[in-house]
């Protein structure tokens, strides 16, 4: 069973021969780790289940370390000579994978590039290691996938100790914002010490449904790198009581570094914060669709006959009158737990009316989006689904004429375009809407282009 979990950070210069000396600025977390070391080395674990954020990373599927076992140092931060070595758990993450697969989660030992340790597994095994030796490894890899898959697979680690009866402990390797501070590594946001201060509230005390509260935007824009793989360790302690304690939570250098032990205990129902969340997920996706109105409603009927029966669906009668006078360009946008699932669109005009602009790309988006696997029927009831209607297309000199919030914007390089929508979350500033463009349309940053700005009505 799984018997406790641990929350900590991996910054390499924590380790004496790499930090030389700048380790001694972060002494509250050095003896933090040492607790962790002595509280593991109290569980007597037999399996250590690791995961870290600086393992081989899939956007749709979650690397499981294959083979008996693995080595690595520290040589890439001046230290070649400190290194780690471990045996892995093959038993159990034969089992792991099994259980994955039963739940239809993308996770397994396919698509090693390095086998080589990384330093998010190093720096928590060096202090593990001076604590205890006798266990064996399973090291799992983050994704691209949502929260919520990541603390499913969490429920299967659970599952798989169960099954074995190993005495389990599972470690969330993880740094904090990374963008609390100008002359940090990546300089200063306000939704970096924003993270820190929300996130050791929920892991301090083991308020595991609050990481569900994090949109995807925040976290990006936060810079952190440990959440997933503090949602994946909560799903391990699923349905658990948990004795918390928060031991340290530090800053100096710009990235936040924090420490929490959980020490787990019997069974408790009321902690099944996944289906918590689902819960709440369902009611408000029940009052979103309860509000959507006619071109919304086209959309949704055209994805859900498509997806479920392969047809496409015939022009409705009954529509507002707009809809089938009008001939407008339309973007249709699918999104599924507040991440992109699909958007498709088109600038201009190409069908006979408004009507079929949406169901056209409604299809596209729920299909042919090139970022994304196709819509499977189980996916239809979790969908959040926009559209946006395109006005006049206007040139613009430059990007003074721009506005974020009221104005889409179209760059042009040649036969390269880009087109980024108005009003989106995460997109702050007219440099950072016209950067995104250029990207979509593999335009360099340096490079000159052509701009032109639109208005939308959007409706959801």
């Amino acid at each position: 069973m799984v018997v406790g979990a641990f929350m900590v950070p991996h910054p390499p210069l924590i380790i004496p021969e790499v930090g030389r000396g700048e380790e001694q600025k972060i002494q509250r977390t050095i003896a933090a780790y040492q607790e962790a070391g002595r509280r593991i080395a109290g569980m007597r674990p037999e399996t250590i289940v690791l995961i870290s954020p600086h393992q081989k990373m899939y956007a749709d599927y979650f690397h499981i370390s294959p083979g008996a076992g693995a080595k690595g140092n520290f040589g890439r931060f001046g230290a070649g000579r400190i290194g780690i070595e471990t045996v892995y758990d093959r038993i159990f993450r034969e089992n792991l994978c099994k259980l994955a697969e039963a739940g239809e989660i993308p996770a397994g030992t396919a698509g090693e590039r390095d086998k080589r340790l990384d330093h998010g597994t190093m720096v928590p095994l060096y202090f593990v290691n001076q604590h205890w030796k006798d266990y064996k490894l399973v090291r799992v890899g983050l994704s691209g996938l949502s929260f919520s898959v990541h603390y499913e697979l969490g429920r299967r680690i659970q599952e798989t100790a169960e099954a074995l009866g190993q005495r389990t402990v599972v470690i969330a390797s993880g740094d904090l914002s990374h963008r609390l501070k100008e002359d940090g590594p990546y300089g200063y946001r306000k939704e970096g010490p924003d993270y820190d201060s929300r996130i050791m509230d929920v892991m301090g005390n083991a308020d595991f449904g609050g990481l569900f509260d994090f949109s995807e935007d925040f976290c990006d824009k936060a810079g952190e790198c440990g959440h997933r793989s503090f949602v994946m360790m909560a799903g391990a302690l699923d349905r658990r009581e948990v004795s918390s304690r928060r031991l340290s939570y530090e800053g100096p250098f710009g990235v936040g570094y924090g420490i929490c032990t959980y020490e787990a205990a019997g069974r408790n129902p009321h902690r099944n914060f996944l289906d918590q969340y689902w819960k709440r997920e369902g009611e408000r996706l029940q009052n979103l669709r309860k509000k959507e109105d006619a071109y919304v409603g086209i959309a949704r009927q055209t994805i859900e006959e498509y997806i479920r029966t392969g047809r496409r669906l015939k022009l409705p009668e009954g529509l507002p009158k707009e809809l089938y006078e009008v001939r407008a360009g339309v973007f249709v946008s699918i999104k599924r737990e507040g991440r992109l699932r699909g958007c498709i669109g088109t600038i201009k005009a190409v069908r006979e009316t408004v009507a079929e602009e949406i169901m056209e790309n409604a299809v596209s988006a729920a299909v042919k989006d090139p970022r994304f696997s196709p819509l499977e029927p189980k996916e239809l009831d979790l969908l959040e689904i926009s559209v946006d209607v395109l006005g006049e297309i206007e040139e613009i000199a430059s990007p003074e004429k721009l506005d974020v919030k009221e104005y889409g914007v179209i760059v042009t390089r040649g036969y390269r375009q880009g087109l980024l929508l108005p009003n989106l979350e995460g997109v702050e500033t007219v440099a950072e809407q016209i950067a995104i463009a250029k990207q979509k349309a593999g335009i360099k940053p340096e490079e000159e282009v052509r701009m032109a700005r639109f208005r939308v009505v959007r409706h959801h």
